[in-house]
């Protein structure tokens, strides 16, 4: 039997090539969104964790430096050709974003796009993120979430049964994700279908000596 992370980059290899054709138009709004909530400074590091097919790359400034990865090889492929189009440097890898193959504190921002509604412990997804930022760090999530002032439902659990297997979780919850793993959410706006997508904007917090 399949565990979640083989499922998920099966099934993500079947969806690759309409991807796009879904995905495109509908998200290119809230992409948009979320992205400008980031404070951009020239020369920053910069990590796209589930980059898909790449759809996030035309809204994101040319002055910094690009990382890419995604747990599909189908999916990297595609955004290492629409790089290429766009004429980008990017770096693309093949990489679970549950345990991420990078040094601790190497980036200024991480962006999580439509990623954490499928990892199978986005706790550990957020932990990842939160461990490869510097301090001072921004995290831009755009996403499907619960609201965080009240927890599932019974009718929403049970068709969560169904979404999870075929596309996404729909019983999870922003703030406590990001909270637990030591963010501060500066950020927090609906950007699509009467606020189950929204973008935040965390920050790793700076520690100061008392």
């Amino acid at each position: 039997m399949l565990n979640t992370t083989a499922w998920n980059r099966l099934r993500y290899t079947a969806y690759a090539p309409f991807y796009d054709a879904v995905a495109t138009r509908v998200f290119r709004r809230p992409r948009r969104i979320a992205l400008g909530q980031v404070d951009w400074e020239p020369g920053m590091r910069v990590l796209l964790v589930g980059a898909g097919t790449g759809l996030d790359l035309p809204f994101l400034p040319y002055d910094i430096e690009l990382h890419a990865t995604d747990i599909t090889p189908a999916m990297v492929k595609r955004t290492a050709k629409r790089a290429d189009t766009l004429r980008r440097d990017v770096e693309c890898r093949v990489m679970d974003a549950e345990a991420l193959n990078y040094p601790d504190e190497h980036f200024d921002a991480v962006i999580m796009h439509l990623i954490i509604a499928v990892m199978p412990n986005p706790q550990q997804g957020v932990a990842e993120a939160h461990r490869v930022l510097k301090t001072g760090g921004q995290l831009c999530v755009m996403d499907k979430f619960q609201p965080d002032a009240q927890p599932a439902s019974v009718g929403r659990r049970a068709l969560n049964l169904l979404t999870s297997a075929i596309a996404t979780d729909i019983t999870r919850q922003a703030k406590p994700l990001l909270t637990e793993a030591g963010f501060i959410i500066h950020r927090d706006e609906p950007v699509l279908m009467n606020g189950l997508f929204r973008a935040l904007l965390a920050a790793k917090p700076v520690l100061i000596n008392q």
